[in-house]
Formats: structure tokens, C-alpha cells, sequence
């Protein structure tokens, strides 16, 4: 579904939040918007819905409607679920098309509140360092206890300390963790949680839009590789808080709750990854030191009586997913 943006030359950001079937949080989400909205008039909002099979569009659609926030906000529901990136790119794709692009785009999570000047932050530092391309908000929960969600790019060595998850192992390859521990300091940083994160118009004209082979996962890093490529790097500004209710809207990392087996869609997404940016003998490397390492963990595990809080069946389903098994193969699954 095509539909015109009511973008002007006064347009500066670009939020977009993807919906599937969590319409009483993106509700949530656009109500802690109206305050942001207020202090930035040349912000406009646009809310896809990847084919929700819920009374999302009633909802959403009647919700911008009541409050009165079709002045700043469209809703577009889509033909498709398409996944996370494309969600995106069916609102970024016509408003970088059209007469008056804005500055920023930024992407927010449908379980995410916006805390005040969240995003005024975002724009007064993209607008003082020129040359960064992307930033991310802090993300905490309610009670504002930080989450970790600026991280390093997975690498061979990432995967060894992900896998074998041992202290003296994890101290010699501390340069290479992927979720280093959380800092209160503005920084470089390899790449951003897509839950809050504001992008320059001008890394989507180096890079183009985000991959749409991606369903979900790792789509938002493989972006910010690509811009990193093209000289664009990417900091981390914890002065923006955003409260992200984590795993509300996919149901896979909600660490407050048993862990579920991983969708298919995480293990293509990080296939992909690997054999897209690196080459199939790298990421046949890193497929068989994570399995090797995560195997070693799971035996260390039973015999020190450590609690299993790891998803079901997920080194079988890693191994049955790895380039061995798969091949050079990087076309997504998808969610119904």
C-alpha cells in the first residue's frame, strides 16, 4: 500500500514505528510522543502495520483519530508482514522520495515510552556532530534500570566468548563482547538497539534502505555495518531515554518470562549475516566455534548444576541452521 507522507519543508524528523498485533502499546508509544511532538512541531510520525491479524488497524486508526494526532501522525497498514526492516522502508522509502525528505529518520519500537526530551536530545546531537550517521537512545525498563543497547559487531571472537561463557575467557576477549557493560558516557559504538535509533538522510543515500532479507534480527546491525562502510559511524547518547519494554512486541527476548525456542527468522537472520558481510568460510568458522563452545557451556552447566536459562532445543536448532547443514543459503523464513 502506497500512501503519501504530509512531509513539508519544515519537516526535520521522520518517526516510524512498526506495529504487529501490539496496538494498546504502540497506543502507549504515540500518546508518550505528544510531548515531543509539542516541543518539535516539525516532527511527523507514521505508523506502519505489517498485516496484523488483530483489530490492530480498528484500533490504531480510531486511537490518532480520537486524540486528534492525525495532524502529526499517518497510519499505513501493509499488504504483508514483511518483517522489521521492511515495515520501515515502506514509510522511509516515500518520504526520502518526496519533495521535502527530512534531516533524521528515527526508528521506535511499538513497546517503547519516550521519556521527556528523548528525542530532542537525539536531534540536538546529530545536528552538532555532522559527521555521525546514527545514534541511539539509552534504553531502560520502567524503573529506569538501564539495558544494554549500544554493542560491537559479532565477530569469530565474539562468538567463542558468547558460546563458552567463561569468566577467564570472557576477560581476554573483553575488546570483542557484544554487549559490553552499560555506560552513562556518550561514545562511539559499533552499533545501536533499533529500538530507538535516529539515522542522516545521507547514510540512506550511501547505503540505501535497510535489508528487507532480514525478517527480524540482526537487520539493524547489518545496517550500521553498511553505514560504518561508508564512513558513517554510529555513537551511543545516554541522555535520550526511552523505556523499552523488551520482547513486548516479538515474544523472543522478554527475559522476564521462560525462555522460547527461537524462531526460525533468528537463525536466517544471523546465517545471513555472516555469509553476507564476511563470506561463507568465515561464517562456517563462527558456526562451528559457537557450537562447539556453546556445547562445552551445556555440559559445564549440568555438571556444576547451573540453572538452564537457555531457549529450548537451541544447539540442536543451531547446528540443523548452520552454514553445514544450509549452506550458502540466506533467504529469510517468514512469520505468518
Amino acid at each position: 500500500m502506497t500512501q503519501s507522507l504530509p512531509l513539508t519543508p519544515a519537516t526535520r524528523l521522520l518517526v516510524v514505528i512498526v506495529n504487529y498485533r501490539t496496538p494498546d502499546l504502540t497506543i502507549d508509544t504515540l500518546r508518550s510522543l505528544v510531548p515531543e511532538i509539542q516541543a518539535m512541531p516539525d516532527t511527523r510520525v507514521v505508523v506502519t502495520d505489517n498485516l496484523s491479524s488483530d483489530d490492530s488497524v480498528t484500533k490504531i486508526g480510531g486511537a490518532i483519530a480520537a486524540e486528534g494526532w492525525d495532524s502529526w501522525c499517518t497510519f499505513m497498514p501493509l499488504p504483508k508482514n514483511g518483517g522489521f526492516a521492511y515495515g520501515n522502508n515502506a514509510a522511509i522509502r516515500p518520504a526520502l522520495q518526496s519533495e521535502h525528505p527530512p534531516d533524521y529518520v528515527l526508528l521506535l519500537n511499538p513497546d517503547t515510552i519516550v521519556r521527556p526530551r528523548a528525542l530532542q536530545v537525539l536531534v540536538q546531537f546529530m545536528d552538532e556532530h555532522p559527521s555521525v550517521g546514527i545514534a541511539g537512545s539509552r534504553l531502560e525498563d520502567p524503573d529506569g534500570t538501564p539495558q544494554r543497547s549500544a554493542f560491537r559487531f559479532h565477530t569469530l571472537l565474539s562468538e567463542i566468548d558468547s558460546g563458552l561463557r567463561l569468566g577467564a575467557v570472557s576477560q581476554l576477549l573483553n575488546r570483542w563482547t557484544v554487549a559490553p557493560p552499560v555506560s552513562d558516557e556518550t561514545f562511539q559504538t559499533d552499533w545501536v538497539a533499533g529500538a530507538s535509533m535516529i539515522i542522516r538522510r545521507e547514510v540512506f543515500d550511501a547505503v540505501g534502505l535497510m535489508d528487507e532479507e532480514y525478517f527480524m534480527y540482526y537487520e539493524e546491525m547489518d545496517f550500521c555495518l553498511q553505514a560504518y562502510r561508508a564512513g558513517w559511524p554510529c555513537w551511543y547518547v545516554p541522555e535520550s531515554h526511552v523505556v523499552h519494554l523488551v520482547g513486548q512486541s516479538s515474544g523472543v527476548t522478554n527475559q522476564k518470562q521462560a525462555p522460547k525456542r527461537r524462531p526460525q527468522y533468528w537463525f536466517d537472520s544471523r546465517r545471513r549475516y555472516f555469509v553476507k558481510n564476511h563470506g561463507w568460510l568465515y561464517a562456517a568458522a563462527t558456526d562451528a566455534v559457537w557450537a562447539s563452545t556453546f556445547a562445552l557451556w551445556r555440559l559445564r552447566r549440568v555438571l556444576q548444576q547451573k540453572p538452564d536459562a537457555d531457549p529450548p532445543n537451541f544447539l540442536s536448532d543451531f547446528i540443523a541452521n548452520s552454514v553445514f547443514l544450509k549452506g550458502a543459503d540466506i533467504k529469510p523464513a517468514r512469520c505468518s
